[in-house]
């Protein structure tokens, strides 16, 4: 990292097949992380905030939307945190060829806008969290370790419009029939349900009764079974669904 111990990689590392090194994430592991925004000074101000945590690495940064893919995919971080409006590819449209690329990355948007439609875009493009650029900096860096843990992020001011979407989603259904949830096994129906109602996983492995890999690898499966990319997805779909 520029000013520590830690460097910066410079956009080389790994290539080549996408490997998910990590079977689960340990309160306390290192969680690598690539920042992306094109604001330089923006990012000198996070490097310094992220930098006193030890368990935080800052591995890569990219000052526009094209450069976040190509480091995405030699470096294959934990988390991006990444701007939403930034030159060359948008955070969007860089978290959706992220996710192609580094499937196994988790993807923050760390923003100015608390517009809802840039919101709902993310969610849609698989963004793990939303984040306003006014959260304190101990907020980040709970945050990486709460998206590590495999739970959603939204900032406060911002929940109640991802719920008035639930909520919308609900209204539109009951004016059709329930479709059938495709593929998926009763347990994993059990798991997207508890997902919905904004559940960890180690909440769901004590609700039932099975441990929290067995419920990590249900939330791969549904992900992988519906074709979507986060936690807040799946339970938008599940509302869609009717299924709580």
């Amino acid at each position: 990292m520029t000013g520590s111990g830690k460097d910066v990689d410079s956009g080389g590392g790994r290539t080549g097949e996408v490997v998910d090194v990590r079977s689960a994430y340990v309160p306390g592991d290192t969680i690598r992380v690539l920042m992306a925004d094109d604001h330089a000074l923006y990012r000198r101000g996070l490097e310094m905030v992220l930098d006193i945590e030890d368990d935080i690495d800052i591995v890569g940064e990219a000052g526009d939307g094209m450069e976040a893919i190509t480091k995405a995919r030699a470096l294959l971080p934990d988390i991006v945190l990444m701007d939403l409006r930034m030159p060359r590819r948008s955070g969007t449209e860089a978290c959706t060829a992220i996710k192609a690329v580094a499937p196994t990355t988790k993807i923050i948007m760390l923003t100015v806008s608390d517009e809802e439609a840039d919101l709902f875009e993310a969610v849609r493009a698989g963004a793990n969290g939303y984040l306003l650029k006014d959260v304190p900096g101990e907020d980040i860096a709970d945050g990486l370790r709460a998206v590590m843990g495999g739970q959603s992020l939204i900032s406060p001011s911002m929940a109640g419009a991802l719920l008035s979407e639930f909520a919308a989603l609900s209204r539109a259904s009951e004016a059709r029939p329930s479709l059938p949830v495709p593929r998926l096994t009763d347990r994993e129906v059990q798991v997207l349900g508890l997902v919905a109602r904004g559940m960890g996983n180690r909440e769901i492995a004590t609700e039932l009764f099975i441990s929290e890999n067995t419920v990590k690898n249900h939330v791969r499966n549904i992900l992988e079974k519906l074709q979507l990319h986060s936690r807040v997805e799946a339970a938008l779909y599940a509302v869609n669904q009717r299924m709580i």
